[in-house]
């Protein structure tokens, strides 16, 4: 398996059904300003922040060269939640290690207004099998706010791992914050977690019809 840096195959698009993920471009300027600005209230309380202070934000031009940079270099995937032709959100692997740990950190987000649909966990699952079968990588880890349980429940309906609390982990909302880490390796998903993720949808789906049935039937 070829070493990740140049390797990574930058730039790249996945897609599956009406989810495509893709590199931001420039162009996406006003459709990113857009849903950030509309979700700002909602993401706050689990955005990174600078022990230090806020500095002077960059720019998103700079923030699109940043990460065009970062994923040449392997070190970081950054990629656009495009839904239909809308973007709606972002999921990102950073903290790439390769060597003897193969391991990387996944981070994302998503427009509420279309939250609850399946959207994050199914790009977050396209997202571990393009690095685990595409890239080779070994391990890929989350983590969570406690209190942010829509995102907790992203990576139960995906059957990460959890292992345990990082205490005062990350800056976040402005304070050292723990965090919970979950994690899933190679060999937990020897068929992919797409694969996985799309199975699980189709049997809570036949049990919400079975619920539903029964419901009508008693009424």
């Amino acid at each position: 398996m070829t070493e990740i840096g140049a390797g990574l195959g930058w730039p790249i698009e996945l897609s599956d059904g009406l989810i495509t993920l893709r590199p931001l471009r420039r162009r996406d300027a006003k459709s990113w300003n857009a849903v950030r600005s509309a979700n700002a209230e909602w993401l706050a309380p689990w955005e990174a922040t600078h022990p230090e202070g806020a500095g002077r934000p960059l720019t998103f031009g700079a923030m699109v060269r940043s990460f065009d940079r970062e994923a040449r270099a392997g070190r970081m995937i950054p990629l656009a939640v495009q839904l239909h032709d809308r973007l709606v959100g972002q999921v990102s692997v950073s903290g790439i290690v390769w060597g003897s740990l193969r391991s990387g950190q996944i981070g994302y987000w998503v427009d509420r207004s279309v939250a609850g649909q399946g959207i994050t966990p199914t790009a977050v699952a396209m997202m571990v099998d393009h690095c685990i079968f595409g890239l080779g990588m070994h391990r890929l880890e989350v983590n969570i706010r406690p209190e942010n349980a829509a995102s907790l429940r992203v990576v139960e309906k995906l059957g990460f791992r959890s292992e345990g609390i990082r205490r005062r982990y990350l800056h976040i909302d402005g304070a050292w914050r723990d965090h919970a880490t979950f994690a899933v390796t190679a060999d937990d998903v020897p068929g992919g977690m797409l694969t996985r993720w799309r199975r699980s949808q189709r049997v809570f789906a036949a049990r919400e019809h079975e619920q539903h049935t029964r419901w009508s039937e008693q009424t």
